[in-house]
């Protein structure tokens, strides 16, 4: 594979990533981590659109099911940890600008999704915490909260408690376990997998598969087995960044990364090029993006770099018929950037 970077704009702390198809045409999205903008840009001119100027603090962005670019997104979730007042607003395009609109007011929300069963869209909001009264106080863990998602921005989301007690309840990974729509949350105390209710009014449900903490997750079939294997990173923020395979029943690392690693935020899984792979990167040290893959061959794992000094918080993957595109928040560099994949 070829990997050709595109740096497309200069963001400060730039934070999360994304893509959307609006009018059928993708464009890809970047929002900040503080008070700066959140802008869309066209997948083929590169044109950039302002979707909002303020206020920041955008730790997900989520694609609404069905719609012509419409999506949603935190705001104010401030550097810290300190997000009493963080909120989700809707954004919709709208005579070439945008419309954004709350839709749900609650603290700590960090990362949420929408996912979808039985015909019913349902959003799935990871708090970091409950409450805080510093930066450094986890005493009062995060929880998942989960609703229904209504149709019309208007009606108010009624959220109801399905898991607490997750101190530090940072990571998460959209999923499908046994076949249904699920979300993967990552904590101090472990991996959950949450899965929606087959119909409504049922109610959700928890595994835990994992017990130690770990930070960011995602899942993949790298060895093509047929089962997938998850990479994470651990401890919180951590320098471990590992490939895990259920052996036996357990959970049991079959890669580690050996470079330059702290302060680990990134992890993908999927295919790139129709190659199964993960994708890591970490804020310091090296500040890398990286891609995992196996070897048919020899069975090993071969540990491709993409970047450094970029020190990327979060990323999106887009597959195409002549080229991936590697959607980057490069925080440490203030940038947004695109890594075209090619054959």
């Amino acid at each position: 594979m070829r990997f050709i970077k595109k740096a497309l704009d200069e963001i400060d702390h730039c934070y999360a990533a994304s893509a959307i198809v609006v009018n059928n045409r993708l464009q890809f999205l970047f929002a900040a981590e503080n008070d700066n903008p959140c802008y869309a840009y066209d997948a083929a001119t590169l044109e950039r659109t302002t979707v909002w100027e303020h206020p920041g603090g955008t730790m997900s962005m989520v694609r609404i099911p069905g719609g012509n670019g419409e999506f949603l997104a935190v705001q104010n979730f401030k550097s810290g940890f300190m997000a009493q007042d963080t909120t989700i607003v809707r954004a919709c395009p709208h005579n070439g600008g945008w419309d954004i609109q709350t839709i749900l007011k609650h603290p700590f929300i960090h990362r949420f999704d929408i996912l979808s069963a039985g015909g019913i869209n349902y959003i799935l909001v990871c708090t970091l915490a409950t409450t805080k009264a510093n930066k450094d106080d986890w005493s009062d863990p995060g929880k998942l909260w989960a609703g229904v998602l209504p149709a019309s921005p208007n009606e108010p989301i009624r959220l109801e408690v399905i898991r607490e007690g997750l101190t530090k309840n940072h990571g998460y990974w959209r999923a499908r376990w046994n076949g249904m729509p699920a979300g993967m949350s990552a904590s101090e105390d472990g991996v959950l997998v949450t899965l929606p209710p087959p119909q409504e009014g049922l109610p959700w449900t928890n595994e835990k598969i994992m017990d130690n903490p770990v930070s960011e997750i995602a899942a993949t079939d790298i060895d093509g087995d047929g089962m997938e294997e998850i990479a994470a990173i651990a401890p919180f923020h951590g320098d471990v960044f590992s490939i895990n395979k259920k052996i036996a029943g357990s959970w049991e690392p079959v890669y580690q990364y050996d470079g330059d690693f702290d302060f680990g935020h990134v992890v993908w899984g999927g295919k790139l090029r129709g190659v199964p792979a993960f994708i890591g990167g970490a804020r310091r040290g090296a500040k890398e993006l990286f891609m995992v893959s196996r070897d048919a061959q020899t069975g090993r794992f071969r540990t491709t770099v993409i970047d450094e000094g970029g020190g990327p918080s979060n990323i999106a993957v887009v597959n195409g018929a002549e080229k991936d595109t590697i959607i980057a928040a490069n925080r440490e560099r203030a940038e947004a950037a695109l890594y075209y994949v090619t054959d």
